[in-house]
């Protein structure tokens, strides 16, 4: 993967079933900082459209990338306020 961005943390929800994952990036994106990027690791394959459906309709997120694995599903969300 070619990225971009740097990331400044990464949480890992493998094995979370919906809703946590969204739970745990919304808790996590809370404390960084303006700009900062968040990985979310997860193995849930409903958390692609979960995490780009809350960052969409999130004011202050937004979703970088979503790279899926053969078993790990990436998501990249930055915190823009």
């Amino acid at each position: 993967m070619s990225t971009e961005f740097n990331v400044t943390e990464t949480l890992d929800v493998k094995g979370a079933s919906c809703p946590m994952p969204v739970v745990k990036t919304k808790s996590a994106i809370d404390d960084l900082a303006e700009g900062d990027i968040l990985e979310v690791l997860a193995t849930d394959a409903g958390s692609m459209s979960d995490i780009d459906g809350w960052a969409s309709g999130t004011q202050g997120v937004e979703l970088v990338e979503q790279e899926e694995g053969e078993d790990v599903y990436k998501h990249y969300v930055r915190k823009t306020e």
